[in-house]
């Protein structure tokens, strides 16, 4: 199982990777700052069933 994923800054659109870990459940939402800008993004996690493979949305957090 990878524990890495890809994601794209809702900020600044560049394209990192992230940890990630199962344990935490399917579906996961938290806040994380772009390793990039440093700016923060609310993630969207959801790990796919069959191969635990991982997609992540992610939307600027104001504030």
């Amino acid at each position: 199982m990878d524990t890495t994923a890809t994601y794209v800054c809702a900020w600044c659109g560049q394209e990192s990777i992230t940890e990630v870990d199962v344990s935490q459940g399917m579906r996961q939402k938290y806040i994380e700052d772009c390793q990039v800008c440093c700016r923060p993004m609310q993630f969207f996690l959801v790990f796919d069933e069959e191969d635990y493979s991982a997609t992540i949305s992610t939307e600027p957090l104001d504030g």
